[in-house]
Protein backbone atom coordinates (compact mmCIF):
# COMPACT_ATOMS: atom_id res chain seq x y z
CA UNK A 1 0.00 0.00 0.00
CA UNK A 2 1.20 3.26 -0.91
CA UNK A 3 1.87 6.15 1.81
CA UNK A 4 -0.71 8.63 0.35
CA UNK A 5 -3.42 5.28 0.47
CA UNK A 6 -2.24 4.62 3.82
CA UNK A 7 -2.86 7.97 4.99
CA UNK A 8 -6.08 8.16 3.56
CA UNK A 9 -6.87 5.00 4.94
CA UNK A 10 -5.68 6.40 8.86
CA UNK A 11 -7.50 9.83 7.94
CA UNK A 12 -10.75 7.79 7.42
CA UNK A 13 -10.37 5.05 10.13
CA UNK A 14 -9.65 8.40 12.53
CA UNK A 15 -12.81 10.16 11.28
CA UNK A 16 -14.95 7.26 11.44
CA UNK A 17 -14.18 6.79 15.13
CA UNK A 18 -14.10 10.11 15.85
CA UNK A 19 -17.83 10.66 14.38
CA UNK A 20 -18.58 6.97 16.36
CA UNK A 21 -17.09 8.29 19.35
CA UNK A 22 -19.44 11.86 19.11
CA UNK A 23 -21.98 10.31 18.47
CA UNK A 24 -21.70 7.86 21.22
CA UNK A 25 -20.65 11.11 23.50
CA UNK A 26 -23.95 12.58 22.19
CA UNK A 27 -26.05 9.68 23.02
CA UNK A 28 -24.65 9.70 26.75
CA UNK A 29 -25.24 13.34 27.04
CA UNK A 30 -21.78 14.15 27.35
CA UNK A 31 -20.65 17.92 26.03
CA UNK A 32 -17.66 18.38 24.66
CA UNK A 33 -15.82 21.67 24.18
CA UNK A 34 -12.90 22.90 22.41
CA UNK A 35 -10.41 25.79 22.85
CA UNK A 36 -7.49 26.81 20.88
CA UNK A 37 -4.99 27.96 23.18
CA UNK A 38 -2.41 29.64 20.83
CA UNK A 39 -5.90 31.93 19.26
CA UNK A 40 -6.75 32.89 23.03
CA UNK A 41 -3.35 34.15 23.24
CA UNK A 42 -2.89 35.93 20.33
CA UNK A 43 -6.24 37.16 19.67
CA UNK A 44 -7.31 38.39 22.94
CA UNK A 45 -6.62 41.80 24.35
CA UNK A 46 -4.79 40.62 27.10
CA UNK A 47 -2.37 38.37 24.75
CA UNK A 48 -1.63 41.01 22.55
CA UNK A 49 -0.72 43.44 25.02
CA UNK A 50 1.35 41.04 26.97
CA UNK A 51 3.53 40.29 23.59
CA UNK A 52 3.68 44.35 23.36
CA UNK A 53 5.07 44.93 26.55
CA UNK A 54 7.42 41.25 26.29
CA UNK A 55 8.93 42.94 22.70
CA UNK A 56 9.54 46.41 24.91
CA UNK A 57 11.06 44.98 27.85
CA UNK A 58 13.24 42.53 24.84
CA UNK A 59 14.08 45.92 22.83
CA UNK A 60 15.34 47.81 26.37
CA UNK A 61 17.30 44.84 27.53
CA UNK A 62 19.03 44.72 23.57
CA UNK A 63 19.44 48.81 24.60
CA UNK A 64 21.26 47.99 27.60
CA UNK A 65 23.79 45.70 25.97
CA UNK A 66 24.51 47.72 22.57
CA UNK A 67 27.27 50.02 24.22
CA UNK A 68 29.14 47.58 25.92
CA UNK A 69 29.16 45.45 23.18
CA UNK A 70 29.91 48.41 20.73
CA UNK A 71 32.81 49.24 23.14
CA UNK A 72 34.20 45.43 23.41
CA UNK A 73 33.96 45.55 19.77
CA UNK A 74 36.22 48.59 19.09
CA UNK A 75 38.58 47.26 21.71
CA UNK A 76 38.77 43.84 19.86
CA UNK A 77 39.52 46.06 16.87
CA UNK A 78 42.09 47.80 18.33
CA UNK A 79 43.72 45.00 19.98
CA UNK A 80 43.56 42.75 16.83
CA UNK A 81 45.56 45.79 14.64
CA UNK A 82 48.63 45.82 17.88
CA UNK A 83 49.20 42.18 17.50
CA UNK A 84 48.99 42.34 13.25
CA UNK A 85 52.21 40.49 12.50
CA UNK A 86 53.87 40.03 15.70
CA UNK A 87 54.99 36.48 16.83
CA UNK A 88 53.80 35.56 20.08
CA UNK A 89 57.00 35.73 21.73
CA UNK A 90 56.48 40.08 20.63
CA UNK A 91 53.48 39.97 21.89
CA UNK A 92 54.72 38.25 25.69
CA UNK A 93 57.48 40.62 25.70
CA UNK A 94 55.63 43.45 25.51
CA UNK A 95 53.53 44.08 29.27
CA UNK A 96 51.83 46.87 28.11
CA UNK A 97 50.24 44.88 24.91
CA UNK A 98 49.74 41.58 27.84
CA UNK A 99 47.76 44.21 30.07
CA UNK A 100 45.41 45.52 27.26
CA UNK A 101 45.00 41.94 26.37
CA UNK A 102 43.71 40.64 30.15
CA UNK A 103 41.39 43.77 30.51
CA UNK A 104 40.11 43.00 27.10
CA UNK A 105 39.24 39.47 28.21
CA UNK A 106 37.89 40.56 31.93
CA UNK A 107 35.73 43.26 29.96
CA UNK A 108 35.16 39.94 27.83
CA UNK A 109 33.64 37.95 30.61
CA UNK A 110 31.96 40.35 32.38
CA UNK A 111 29.75 41.30 29.45
CA UNK A 112 29.04 37.87 28.51
CA UNK A 113 27.85 37.69 32.29
CA UNK A 114 25.99 40.23 32.14
CA UNK A 115 24.43 39.28 28.68
CA UNK A 116 23.59 35.66 30.85
CA UNK A 117 21.73 37.59 34.03
CA UNK A 118 19.94 39.88 31.23
CA UNK A 119 18.83 36.85 29.34
CA UNK A 120 17.48 35.01 32.39
CA UNK A 121 15.88 38.46 33.97
CA UNK A 122 13.96 38.16 30.48
CA UNK A 123 13.02 34.20 30.62
CA UNK A 124 11.68 35.16 34.06
CA UNK A 125 10.15 37.85 33.18
CA UNK A 126 8.02 35.91 30.07
CA UNK A 127 7.19 32.94 32.54
CA UNK A 128 5.87 35.55 35.08
CA UNK A 129 3.63 37.27 32.52
CA UNK A 130 2.56 34.06 31.04
CA UNK A 131 1.38 32.55 34.40
CA UNK A 132 -0.35 36.00 35.18
CA UNK A 133 -2.03 35.45 31.64
CA UNK A 134 -3.29 32.27 32.46
CA UNK A 135 -4.83 33.17 35.97
CA UNK A 136 -6.55 35.96 34.33
CA UNK A 137 -7.70 33.41 31.84
CA UNK A 138 -8.52 30.34 34.15
CA UNK A 139 -12.23 32.12 35.47
CA UNK A 140 -13.22 32.79 32.65
CA UNK A 141 -12.35 29.36 30.81
CA UNK A 142 -14.04 28.18 33.80
CA UNK A 143 -17.06 30.28 33.67
CA UNK A 144 -17.38 29.30 29.62
CA UNK A 145 -17.00 25.60 30.85
CA UNK A 146 -19.99 26.23 33.33
CA UNK A 147 -22.41 28.17 30.33
CA UNK A 148 -21.85 25.05 28.41
CA UNK A 149 -22.37 22.69 30.51
CA UNK A 150 -19.16 20.97 29.11
CA UNK A 151 -17.96 17.57 30.85
CA UNK A 152 -15.02 17.29 27.92
CA UNK A 153 -12.74 20.53 27.18
CA UNK A 154 -10.32 18.99 24.15
CA UNK A 155 -7.17 21.33 23.21
CA UNK A 156 -7.86 21.97 18.93
CA UNK A 157 -4.30 21.39 18.50
CA UNK A 158 -5.05 17.63 19.93
CA UNK A 159 -8.38 17.30 17.99
CA UNK A 160 -8.71 15.15 14.63
CA UNK A 161 -11.87 16.51 13.73
CA UNK A 162 -14.17 19.12 15.70
CA UNK A 163 -16.75 21.18 14.51
CA UNK A 164 -17.07 25.14 14.82
CA UNK A 165 -20.04 24.93 17.33
CA UNK A 166 -18.18 23.19 19.94
CA UNK A 167 -15.05 25.82 19.51
CA UNK A 168 -15.49 28.32 22.45
CA UNK A 169 -12.44 29.75 22.22
CA UNK A 170 -14.64 33.38 20.51
CA UNK A 171 -16.69 33.09 23.52
CA UNK A 172 -13.50 32.70 25.74
CA UNK A 173 -12.04 35.37 23.68
CA UNK A 174 -14.49 37.99 24.37
CA UNK A 175 -15.22 37.32 28.08
CA UNK A 176 -11.34 37.63 28.65
CA UNK A 177 -11.51 40.90 26.57
CA UNK A 178 -13.88 42.72 28.41
CA UNK A 179 -12.78 41.01 31.73
CA UNK A 180 -9.24 41.56 31.38
CA UNK A 181 -7.82 43.87 28.41
CA UNK A 182 -4.49 44.10 29.66
CA UNK A 183 -1.75 42.20 31.82
CA UNK A 184 0.81 43.36 34.04
CA UNK A 185 4.57 43.02 32.32
CA UNK A 186 7.00 44.07 35.16
CA UNK A 187 10.53 43.33 34.48
CA UNK A 188 12.05 40.37 36.70
CA UNK A 189 15.54 41.83 37.94
CA UNK A 190 18.19 39.11 39.02
CA UNK A 191 19.24 39.35 42.84
CA UNK A 192 22.44 41.71 42.97
CA UNK A 193 25.57 39.73 43.44
CA UNK A 194 26.80 39.92 46.86
CA UNK A 195 30.45 41.32 47.34
CA UNK A 196 32.84 38.49 48.50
Amino acid sequence: MTKLRMLVATLVLAMSFSATFAQASYAQGTVVMIIDEGRILTDSKAGKDLFTKLKNIETQINGELKAPRDALEADRTSLAAQVDGKTREAIVADTALVAKIEAFQKKANDFAQKRTVLSQEYAATEQKAFVDFNTALEPVLLEVVKEKGAQVVLSKSQAVFSADTVDATPAIVSKLDARTPAITVVRQRAPAATPQ
